[in-house]
């Protein structure tokens, strides 16, 4: 053990801060990485850990203090007892949004910096890890999310976020360039590649110019960003396959006037299987049930009803992404999902998906030619395309690419954990003589 005021060589790690999933890699000794791996009650051991924060207050002896669970455990503790915890979420989304600067929990008022720093005490503790101990390099989205984001005010807040957590002064990176320099560890020669990492919240692209020999071996040429991806896929599927069947479409009356729409943010909700848990509250399921009481489709609206009191938001999150995921294999498929009386057998083929993610599609497409406009390069200048991230697995997505670059140049690979280990490469020799 190092005593307190010993100097010590520090331990390199890479950290990837998602919207979704959280990623920690080492890099040791001899240079190699390794992720961390977390491990959460009844699940198995996993690279990657939801960003999800839960905190409850509970006593201590006299007192009472305020205790916290992180990933899938901070979910089996907002469901253990959701009307006397708080599950936060989404916590990077916030990171540029000057609106939000404090929340009320409990009888603490916290920022949103002492929320992430929070979070991330218990994952470098789930790691194995002391932030004092370690030396970071972090990732950043070129765009943050959110319309009216505030890319600088962004990265302000999660350096104070990570300083607050105990870690020295963190470097702080554009995520694509923690994914391109790992994709660097396979080129011999100088090249110029376009990196594109697909987030939950958002999807990131940077052009550089990688030459393995020189001095400073990577230089960034253009980047761009947007503030979409995989969740907004999932969204997607969710509002045409799954919302309808829930009583979206439907109307209700007041005092038997004119019929009016049911309320649009409950089905809002549904894009996150843990915001529909979030509705699990007295006042929304008593609304949802008073409505049901004058609607069109009544047994519709008891369906969304059930859903909700028996927290079945996870198991619909997860049969929406096993359609995504078997649409990316095949030209069609069903999503499945029976809760009581509730049955989806919803035929979805891909061209049907590709129409609806088309507007997002061309968002995407949009920010691929900004970051191409920024070099002033020609598509015939890219030697490489590297994608990471879940989406990139999505043959829509990848058509992007494939056609403005050719299929030949395209490549993928170490999907969610390849940020991560590209900013532990870039600490790892941002301390090599």
């Amino acid at each position: 053990m190092t005593m307190p005021g010993h100097n010590h060589t520090k331990i390199r790690v890479g950290i990837d801060f998602g919207t979704t999933n959280s990623v920690v890699v080492i890099a040791d000794e001899n240079g190699d990485t390794h992720p961390a791996r977390f491990v959460f009650t009844d699940h198995p051991a996993s690279e990657t850990c939801r960003t999800l924060l839960c905190l409850w207050m509970d006593q201590d002896g006299r007192r009472r203090v305020m205790k916290d669970a992180i990933g899938l455990d901070a979910i089996e503790a907002y469901l253990d007892d959701p009307a006397e915890s708080r599950l936060i979420m989404s916590m990077k989304t916030y990171l540029a949004q000057g609106s939000f600067r404090e929340t009320r929990v409990f009888s603490n008022v916290m920022t949103l910096e002492a929320l992430i720093a929070r979070f991330l005490t218990s994952l470098m503790d789930k790691a194995g890890l002391n932030p004092s101990d370690v030396s970071a390099t972090i990732g950043r989205p070129v765009r943050f999310a959110g319309e009216l984001a505030d890319d600088s005010l962004g990265v302000e807040r999660l350096r104070e976020s990570f300083l607050e957590a105990g870690f020295p002064e963190p470097n702080i990176v554009l995520e694509p360039e923690g994914a391109g320099w790992r994709f660097m560890q396979r080129l011999d020669r100088p090249a110029t590649v376009l990196v594109g990492d697909f987030g939950g919240g958002t999807s990131d692209f940077s052009i550089m110019r990688f030459d393995p020999q020189a001095h400073q071996r990577v230089t960034t040429l253009g980047h761009s960003g947007v503030g979409i991806a995989g969740d907004q896929f999932d969204y997607r599927i969710i509002s045409h396959a799954v919302a309808p069947a829930l009583g979206r479409d439907a109307t209700y009356r007041i005092m038997g006037g004119q019929p009016l729409p049911v309320p649009a943010e409950w089905f809002a909700s549904l894009g996150r299987w843990h915001r529909l848990s979030l509705m699990r509250t007295p006042q929304t399921l008593r609304d949802i049930a008073d409505v049901a009481k004058t609607s069109s489709e009544p047994e519709k609206l008891r369906s969304l009803l059930r859903l909700i009191e028996d927290q079945e938001g996870q198991n619909l999150y997860r049969a929406v992404g096993q359609a995504k995921t078997e649409l990316s294999r095949q030209d069609s498929t069903i999503l499945r999902f029976v809760h009581r009386d509730l049955k989806i057998e919803e035929p979805i083929t891909r061209a049907d998906f590709e129409s609806w993610i088309a507007p997002d599609l061309a968002r995407l497409d949009s920010a691929i030619e900004d970051a191409m406009r920024q070099t002033g390069l020609e598509a015939d200048d890219i030697d490489q395309v590297f994608l990471t991230g879940g989406t990139s697995f999505v043959p829509a997505v990848r058509n992007l690419f494939n056609r403005r670059f050719g299929a030949e140049r395209v490549d993928g690979g170490s999907e969610f954990v390849s940020v991560a280990e590209g900013l532990a490469l870039i600490e790892r020799d941002r301390h090599s003589s």
